[in-house]
């Protein structure tokens, strides 16, 4: 018997979900009526199971050295109760450690960088996306208003959800940054009456978006560009700015950068929404039991997350006055799990559309980081945060055009009436 399956079997009774193994050599431990079972093809995934790196267990999975037979929501369930420590307990490092992390940071995210790592994640396959993503391949935490909406209708109340905490009104330039496949773009045209820009560094999410507008009439209203944050160049600034799902590619370390040029884009007292996912912990790097490795390597290479007490921090630096901030964290648990549940609901079809070889092992981590990021969500290992600001910081200005106090909004109603 290998030394560790004593110690793995005692660990598995503890488990909320029963699990059954086979070791390569056909030797299995578990109730035969098990709901999950795990094939080994590879003994050394038995260390990663005795040392709950339930990131490397993802790896081995993605790899092919253990096959896992159940449902992803058991699999979940299981994952949780195999880490041997809370993923984001971490403490704070030495300023050496700081600087190197600084560094690498910054290195990761030039501009032709980011486009490749960018290519790397949306450039996968429209298709693919389409299969579990909603109609208007929303692929961002939804705001579920009503507790019975359908994924759908969630997508839309989030989209709604951030025209009304900017203010949109007909006519004003809105910039979204980061635009997808363009459902926010598409949805303040249609029905704030906004002059809208999208840019991005996906090909394939600009060639569609670029059809949609075509499709819908609105190309005198709604342009796209393939373009960098940081090279976008305009003759007047914009009303209204939001990023969706973006800033986690920016890089901490570029943070403060990145909300000056928002602030250097839009006119004075013009609002920007940053909508995206933040660290739990102040200090943590990335989740711990391996899984931050996991999702560098084969899901958003260059993806890195910050606390949002760093993101305020940053957000006024940029020279930005934060007005709101809002956690979405229980919809984005909700979201990823509805995306979760549609790809395993057609996961011929995704193999067919991924293909063999690199396709297959794209497919087998993709059911991994969508349940396991509905996971870590439900667990608070990870947030979303809405973050609401404007360009204008009391006693700060010295634009004469600036809006007075009383154009403010007294109270939150606006964002839901």
């Amino acid at each position: 018997m290998h030394p560790l399956l004593s110690l793995i079997e005692r660990k598995l009774e503890t488990l909320p979900v029963p699990v059954q193994l086979q070791l390569p050599d056909g030797t299995v431990a578990g109730p035969s009526s098990a709901r999950l079972r795990f094939v080994l093809r590879d003994r050394r995934v038995l260390g990663h199971l005795a040392r709950g790196e339930i990131g490397w267990f993802a790896h081995d999975y993605v790899e092919g050295r253990v096959e896992i037979e159940g449902s992803m929501r058991d699999l979940m369930g299981v994952a949780a109760g195999l880490l041997p420590a809370d993923p984001v307990d971490a403490r704070r490092r030495g300023w050496l450690v700081e600087t190197l992390r600084r560094l690498r940071s910054l290195a990761r995210h030039a501009p032709g960088r980011d486009a490749r790592q960018i290519a790397f994640h949306y450039d996968l396959s429209d298709d693919f996306y389409g299969l579990w993503l909603d109609p208007r391949r929303v692929y961002s935490c939804a705001y579920f208003r009503e507790p019975d909406l359908s994924l759908a209708q969630a997508q839309e109340a989030k989209l709604d959800h951030i025209c009304r905490k900017l203010r949109l009104g007909a006519g004003e330039r809105f910039l979204d940054v980061g635009a997808g496949w363009g459902g926010l773009l598409l949805w303040a045209a249609q029905h704030y009456g906004v002059q809208a820009t999208g840019i991005t560094l996906s090909r394939n999410q600009h060639a569609y978006v670029q059809q949609q507008v075509q499709a819908l009439g609105l190309a005198g209203q709604v342009s796209v560009a393939l373009c960098d944050y940081r090279e976008l160049k305009v003759a007047r600034p914009f009303d209204k700015i939001a990023s969706v799902g973006m800033f986690e590619h920016v890089g901490r370390a570029r943070l403060d950068d990145y909300f000056a040029t928002l602030r250097g884009l839009l006119r004075p007292g013009g609002l920007v929404l940053n909508h995206g996912i933040t660290a739990a912990g102040v200090h943590n790097a990335e989740l711990g039991g391996g899984m931050g490795r996991f999702i560098e390597t084969y899901i958003f290479p260059g993806g890195e997350l910050t606390h949002i007490s760093h993101v305020l921090a940053a957000v006024t630096t940029g020279g930005l006055e934060t007005l709101d901030a809002e956690n979405l964290r229980p919809h984005y648990a909700r979201t990823l799990w509805a995306w979760s549940d549609a790809l395993e609901a057609r996961l011929a079809q995704a193999a067919a559309i991924l293909g063999a070889g690199q396709g297959e092992r794209a497919l087998r981590a993709y059911r991994l980081y969508l349940a396991g990021c509905a996971m870590a969500f439900e667990q608070g290992w990870v947030a979303l945060h809405q973050v609401l600001a404007s360009s204008l910081a009391p006693g700060r200005s010295d634009e004469l055009d600036a809006p007075a106090d009383r154009d403010y909004p007294w109270n939150r109603g606006y964002m839901y009436g």
